[in-house]
């Protein structure tokens, strides 16, 4: 009664969780694309994409993608060996245990019409599969907390998932062992399955099973006499050898119940078989009806992302659907750190400190993002940060073990964020190439409105630094950027104007001095006459091209480029400074 109330209970709260996964996957908004799609406009646009699909050529990549890449993992084969043995072994043990063991009654019982749990093979088998998953364990915890893969982060979802797996398996193994060596499950079998009534008969098939089977007895000990085994052979022939092959081939379990032989007599006064059973049980349930609402859900997702990505394409795919696709990404990401090893900017985190910058992590702070949760501003631009720095390399898509998109992704949510968030300066650093690359996609006010928006966060108007309002920068970053100045030879600069001549941003202005505010050769000026606020000011630092014409003409060596750098890192060190003083000064007057 109590295991089926906690069977139908956890499958209640499975399909309760998928139901509601699947739920967000056709109603999340993510990103810039999704403003205008509603969720009916949704669901039509996936039942045809599916129906289309299966009923089309598709359906061939479709089966190749999932032979290759679902059942096989070559992805993650091709880019090490350790992890896919990992996920193989984790992934093929548990799924055979659970058709061949959780499921016996409804697969392996049809398949097989003499099966009985204790027979062999299915004895046997069961100790594989376990030993497979237990092995797949032993190198994830080898990876994560031995080995340190570099940048890979270990959060609490991915503790849970190792421990819950692990109770599963370990107390799966101690059950085995303490019935192996149970009296009183010995007892409870001879009562329910045999006809061995008299006492001398008893006394035999006791001894053999302590002899041969790990059977622990409180009334016999080894050495048996010969004759009295071979009388308890013939009486378990008769009645024990139909539906119990011999325990040794469960090796693990065996081996265990072996190692708990001092206190298997203990154990079975404690009702130790029933208190693991419980375990065990209790450890399934909770696995299952966690799975939905847990990183584990990813071997559902994952495969799905696999295949939607393997038929659709951006600019021929319903706009709806890659939605739709992108929110369902988000659940098929596994954390397993493989975008992180490999990605470009990660470098960037090593000097910033900021997580957010690598995917992986990434991918965890954007799904509380898009699920509603309240974030801070400081988290909110700690995110903002991370998809402005990604260099859209392409690198970590390329790497995903499940197929996710990820750099149609960030070019998604980063559009999304910085139309309704934060001004971000780093949109004017060539960080920014992308997205002037897509700019087209976008609507042309749209485009140019958060560049705005940045410019006057990061150094505002030239006309108010006229008027004697300039930003009041941080001495001591005044003082560094006048070392970098003087290394940087500016004042050799003569003005002779040959910088602003070769400029191509200049001569794409009628008037680029009112476009610009300063340009190239008064920027130089300014720092030579200590002017650092006016020189941070201009617009000319953000709209440089970076292509090292001025530097390469200067007659004089200055190295014009390079101070631009610096005044740019000059300017949004202010400028997330300013920031962090104002989100304390709110916190303590909240």
């Amino acid at each position: 009664m109590v295991f089926n109330v906690l069977l139908y209970t956890s499958l209640f709260v499975f399909i309760f969780g998928v139901i509601c996964k699947i739920y967000t996957w056709f109603s999340w908004e993510i990103g810039f694309s999704s403003r205008d799609i509603n969720r009916s406009e949704r669901l039509t646009a996936a039942f045809k994409g599916i129906s289309g699909t299966i009923f089309s050529a598709k359906i061939l990549i479709l089966i190749k993608v999932f032979i290759l890449d679902v059942v096989f993992q070559k992805r993650i084969l091709k880019e090490d060996f350790l992890r896919w043995a990992m996920h193989m072994l984790i992934y093929a043990g548990f799924m055979l245990l659970l058709l061949m063991h959780a499921l016996d009654r409804h697969i392996t019982a049809c398949l097989f019409s003499e099966y009985y749990s204790t027979l062999n093979p299915f004895f046997f088998l069961r100790n594989f599969f376990g030993t497979m998953v237990i092995a797949g364990l032993a190198i994830a915890i080898y990876r994560r907390f031995i080995l340190k893969v570099p940048r890979l982060k270990t959060n609490s979802m991915d503790y849970y998932a190792i421990i819950i797996l692990a109770v599963i398996m370990v107390s799966g193994f101690f059950l085995e062992a303490t019935k192996i060596t149970s009296i009183s499950d010995f007892e409870r079998m001879v009562n329910e399955f045999s006809d061995v009534d008299e006492k001398k008969d008893l006394r035999a098939l006791e001894s053999l099973w302590v002899h041969e089977f790990g059977t622990v007895s409180p009334d016999f000990k080894e050495p048996f006499e010969q004759k009295l085994l071979e009388h308890g052979r013939e009486i378990h022939e008769t009645n024990c050898a139909a539906c119990h092959s011999s325990p040794k081939w469960a090796f693990a379990g065996y081996a265990l119940g072996n190692i708990l032989k001092p206190v298997a007599l203990s154990l079975d006064r404690a009702g130790g078989s029933k208190i693991l059973w419980y375990i065990h049980i209790l450890a399934c349930f909770l696995g299952l009806a966690y799975l939905p609402f847990s990183k584990m859900f990813h071997i559902i997702a994952g495969p799905i992302s696999l295949l939607a990505n393997a038929v659709m394409e951006k600019g021929k795919s319903d706009p709806a659907n890659i939605t739709t696709r992108q929110v369902m990404e988000l659940d098929a990401c596994t954390h397993c750190g493989a975008c992180s090893l490999r990605c470009s900017a990660a470098v960037a985190f090593d000097a910033l400190g900021n997580e957010n910058i690598l995917p992986s992590e990434k991918m965890v702070s954007l799904k509380s993002l898009i699920a509603g949760k309240k974030l801070g501003s400081m988290e909110i631009k700690a995110v903002q940060e991370g998809i402005c720095l990604c260099t859209n390399c392409d690198r970590c898509t390329v790497v995903c073990p499940v197929g996710i998109n990820l750099k149609e992704l960030w070019l998604n949510v980063r559009e999304g964020l910085i139309q309704k968030g934060h001004p971000e300066p780093l949109l004017l650093s060539p960080f920014s190439f992308v997205r002037g690359l897509n700019q087209y996609e976008l609507p042309a006010d749209e485009y140019y409105k958060p560049v705005k928006a940045a410019k006057q966060a990061v150094a505002g108007k030239f006309d108010s630094l006229i008027k004697q309002s300039p930003l009041i920068l941080d001495g001591k970053e005044v003082e560094k950027f006048n070392q970098l100045s003087k290394d940087n030879t500016f004042s050799y600069c003569f003005s002779c104007e040959n910088c602003t001549s070769v400029c191509p941003v200049v001569c794409s202005f009628d008037k680029p001095e009112e476009a610009l505010g300063l340009l190239p050769h008064q920027i130089m000026r300014c720092l030579g006459l200590g002017l650092i606020e006016m020189a941070s000011g201009a617009s000319m630092i953000w709209d440089c091209l970076t292509c090292y014409q001025c530097q390469e003409n200067c007659p004089q060596n200055v190295n014009v480029t390079d101070l631009f750098f610096g005044l740019k890192n000059l300017a949004i060190k202010n400028v997330k400074k300013a920031s962090s003083e104002k989100e304390l000064s709110q916190r303590h007057e909240a």
